[in-house]
Formats: structure tokens, sequence, C-alpha cells
């Protein structure tokens, strides 16, 4: 067995095995898989990448190997942690596709490498193909590659295959086979919510094959036998009476939110989820941002003044807009000092500027964009530009008196007739809490936000309303046992290949498909793994190190070996 790691090591080493892994990343981050609601859009992109992924696959040396692209099943629409199709919704098709129409030629493509032993107890490898918005293509810097999927979750795909080749190569040359079947799960629509894992996790002519499960993700290599849970909330605001402002109801909305969020959070104490992984992100307001799960990093408002622009006037939203900064910086962070660490500059190299306009002024809210579990290194714009919008709405009657007419707050850019806007964000929790919990509070902190702005205002209950849905994710938390034989084997490989870190076991600060697999199997171990910093999956600066991809390759393919083992004649 050692002589054979060493081989493997040997080969994650190399320039040759580096180059290879580094040109197919490059060749599949190419290909824009973002979610379309044109589903031709995403089933040819997917194509292209499976085609890329089976020509590699084919020349694995693991016995008796094949692919096969395996239809996902519309039935999966009945299960509770079906996602709905949210991103096929357009304004010609308002309510959406079917799963029929989704799914007719659209499929996750699976691998299967025969051990000695039979098959109905091997080992399977799951990663996604697709991505977040926006998308942006790949390049090469200083050992480095750039582009949206790099390292969520293209890399992992790229560790899963070349670990694979590398495998089979040594194992040929020693002449030895692996005694348990390995299965590889390439998938789709993790971002959306898992519609691809929850198909083949449902499938029982699947299911039956493999008996242990490892999920590659962003997780900086460490290992993980859990994961935090997340819901993506969707919130219409409608305000029935014209003395309720749109723009200051999502203020007050999110005021409740983030409270609700930090006593989610408090209560949250479990031995696998010690940091307490309980984020708040807001990921859309309006026309601004891309993704629920995605911080949004840039939004403006206007501060619309009927009257006159004096100085005293100025003064007075400069001093509104300090104090409320002051209050935000207190409870989030100065990301204006923080450094980032790939350009060296300032996190938000300021949190906003305030321009004149023809109507009163302009006030654009700058944060830093990144995956929703990175909200504590990132800066979430939205949060922030709440924060400005309140410490204006109880500074308005001063401002008005100062200007001699009226303020009106608003989005910038939006249509002033519209007494509708939609919010968008994910709440994460742990095992501690029960996912229709977590819904219910998320509900009930929106609607106290509506009645607390309505009480301040003065006006009945009625004067607005908001309805918040789940339609997208809805990824329930799991807690797994971190001493299973599995987590054993998994922290020898680790310690094997050099990346083992000698701390607590602990559950990963994010959910991915490993939950969909743990909830539906909880008989299984299902382990999570993988190269590249979650600090930036979907951010602008989407990265992974060369070095990291090699380093997981490495632990994939000990791990396989180590759990799958060695068939002796």
């Amino acid at each position: 067995m050692k002589a054979i790691i060493d081989e493997i090591l040997k080969a994650t080493k190399s320039q040759e095995w580096r180059d290879k892994a580094t040109s197919l990343l490059v060749e599949i981050c190419k290909i824009d898989t973002t979610p379309a609601s044109d589903v031709t859009i995403m089933r040819d992109a997917e194509a292209k990448v499976f085609d890329i992924l089976e020509r590699e696959l084919a020349k694995v040396k693991l016995g008796k190997t094949r692919s096969e692209r395996r239809k996902i099943d519309p039935a999966i629409a009945n299960h509770p942690a079906y996602s709905q199709l949210h991103f096929t919704k357009t304004e010609d098709c308002p309510d959406g596709l079917s799963p029929e129409e989704v799914y007719a030629e659209r499929v996750n493509l699976l691998f299967f490498a025969d051990g000695k032993k039979g098959r109905r107890n091997g080992v399977a490898v799951n990663s996604h193909i697709d991505v977040v918005k926006p998308y942006f293509p790949p390049r090469v810097e200083d050992g480095i590659v750039f582009g949206r999927g790099s390292c969520d979750d293209k890399g992992s795909v790229v560790s899963t295959i070349v670990a694979l080749r590398i495998l089979g190569d040594v194992l040929s040359r020693f002449g030895k086979s692996l005694s348990r079947d390995v299965i590889g799960m390439f998938v789709v629509e993790e971002e959306t919510g898992g519609n691809g894992s929850l198909s083949l996790a449902l499938d029982k002519s699947l299911s039956d094959l493999y008996s242990s499960l490892l999920v590659l993700e962003c997780c900086g290599n460490d290992i993980h036998p859990a994961n935090r849970g997340a819901v993506w909330y969707q919130a219409r605001l409608e305000a029935h009476d014209r003395n309720a402002n749109m723009l200051e109801l999502a203020s007050f909305v999110y005021e409740q939110l983030e409270q609700e969020g930090r006593s989610i959070k408090s209560e949250s104490r479990h031995g696998l989820f010690p940091q307490r992984p309980v984020q708040t992100c807001h990921g859309i307001i309006g026309s601004y941002g891309e993704h629920p799960s995605r911080i949004c990093g840039e939004v403006a408002f206007d501060i619309v003044l009927t009257g006159s622009r004096s100085g005293r006037v100025r003064e007075l939203i400069d001093d509104a807009i300090a104090f409320a900064l002051a209050d935000y910086v207190a409870l989030y962070g100065d990301k204006t000092k923080v450094m980032d660490g790939t350009s060296g500059k300032p996190k938000v190299a300021r949190h906003f500027d305030l321009e004149e306009a023809p109507f009163g002024y302009i006030c654009r809210v700058h944060g830093s964009t990144g995956h929703m579990g990175s909200i504590m290194e990132n800066d979430g714009a939205i949060t922030k530009m709440a924060c400005f919008v309140r410490g204006l709405y109880r500074s308005k009657d001063k401002i008005a008196q100062a200007s001699g007419g009226q303020v009106i707050l608003r989005l910038h850019d939006v249509d002033e007739s519209s007494r509708t806007l939609n919010l968008e964000g994910g709440q994460g929790f742990v095992p501690t809490h029960e996912i229709d919990e977590v819904m219910e509070r998320i509900r009930g902190a929106a609607s106290a936000g509506v009645a607390h702005y309505l009480s301040m205002q003065g006006l009945p209950l009625d004067a607005a309303a908001i309805e918040v849905g789940y339609d997208k994710l809805h990824n329930d938390a799991f807690d797994g046992d971190p001493d299973s034989p599995q987590m054993r084997r998994a922290i020898q490989a680790a310690k094997d290949v050099g990346i083992w870190k000698d701390h607590p076991i602990m559950g990963w600060t994010v959910s991915c498909d490993a939950r969909l697999f743990a909830k539906i199997r909880p008989d299984m171990p299902v382990i999570t793994s993988g190269a590249g910093q979650l600090q930036y999956a979907h951010g602008d600066a989407e990265q992974l190190k060369l070095d990291d991809l090699m380093s997981s390759v490495a632990f994939v393919a000990v791990y396989l070996l180590r759990e799958a083992g060695l068939f002796e004649e």
C-alpha cells in the first residue's frame, strides 16, 4: 500500500499531471453552465462539458469501466427536497416550465469502475458542473486558475477525474485492482437547489450500488462529516397605501431578518459547529444582485428632495448616513480596513458615494461579493444600504424641514409607480434547528418588519403586506458520525498526502448536495471535502490555486484506494 501511495504522490507532484489538470479545468470553465430560462442552452452547455469528461474518463485504467448519461427523473418533483424551477420563469412564461419540459433531454453523467468483489458495496464521489451567474471566462496567472466555476465546483470535477486516471495508472503498473466498485457522479443543478443529485439519491437502481459517498466542494481541502443547512427566501413586498414607502419597508424588513438571524445563531450550540456558521445573506433587491446566496456587492438608492438643497440639508444627510454607517460597522466590521488576499487592496475601497442628481442625490453603496458562507469575510451592500435608509428615515423630518419640501427614498432606476418590490436571500442554520422552524421564523421576522414600519408611519396593518416563499433552495442541515470508518480512512488519506489539519473535526459551514444523500440514506456515511477557498466561490474573483487542486487530486486518489481497498488474489 505504501509503495502505491508514494507513486500516487509522485504523480500528483509532477509537472505533467499538473499541466493536464490545468488544461482540463480551463477547458471546462470555458463553457458557461449558468442557469438559463431557455433550458436548451443549459442542456447544450452540459452536453459539451460531459463530452469532455467522457473523453477523459475513457482513459481511466481501472479494469472494466463505463460512462452513462442518466436521465433526470421528473418524478423528483414529488419529493419534499425538490427545488422549484424558478430559473425558467420569464415574462412570456411567468409560471416557468414543468419538470417534464425541463428534464426531457437533460442528464447527469455517471462513471462506473467495477471492483473485483462485485457490486452493491461501492464508493461514490459526487461533484457538480453548474455554476452561478455572472459567468466570466478562465485565465491562468501565477499558479492560479481564475474563472467562474474554478473552485465551485469544476475544480472538484477535475480532481475526481485526474485522481481516477492517476490511481488507474499506478495500480496497473503494480498489477493491482480495487476490491470495491467506484462510482463517479457529475451532476447538474446543484446551485439552483440540487435537483440533479436528488434524482441520483432517489434512484434505487443506483443507490443499491454504493455504501459511502464523498462529495467534493470548495472546502479548503478539509474533511467534514456534516453540513450546515440553508434556505433561500423570496419575499414580495406590496404597498396598499401611497404613504407606505417600498424602500423604507424593505429596510425595516431587513433589520428584522438580521435580528432573527442573530437569534438563531445564538441558539446554535452544536459540537460539530462550534463556529456557529449561521449566516444571513441578502442577495437580491429589485434589479440589484444576481443570486440569493451571492452577497450583493453594489446597490444604489435615490434621496429625492422636492425642496431646496442647502448646505444644511446636505449636512443632515451626511450625518444620518455617517451615524448609520457607524452602527453598521459596529455589527459587521469595516471592510475598508481589511485587505483582500488576492488583490492586496481593501475588500471595499469606500462604503458609498453620494452623487448630486437633478432630483437630489444618488447614494451608491459598495460591498464585496462572495458566497453567503463568507458573509463575515465580505460585505453585504444590501444590508449596509438598509442601515443607511433607516438612518435617513429617522432624520426625514429634520431634512424635510431644512429643505422646505418632501424627502422621498427609493431604489435607483426603479419604476416610481410600482407598488411591489421583490427581495431574495438566504439563511443558514445548523442541526440544532429544523428547516421548517427556520422558514417560519424568517416569515415571522419579515412580517414583523412590515408591522414595525407601518406602526411608525401611523398606518393600519393592512397598508402593506409581505409574502415569503421558499421555492428555491431549501437544504436541511445534517450531522454525521465524526468517527465513522469512512472518516477515519479519509483522515488517514489526508495524512498520507500531507494536508491533514490537526484540529477538531467540524461540519462544513456551507450547504451542498451532501445533505440530500445524508437525509435520504441516513445509514450511509457522507463526507464533504475538496479544494478551493469558500471566500472566492460565487465571487467576482473566483479562483483555485493549482497547488490546492493537486493536493485534492492526491487526497481523492488515496482515499479511494483506502476506501475501495486492494484486491488480493
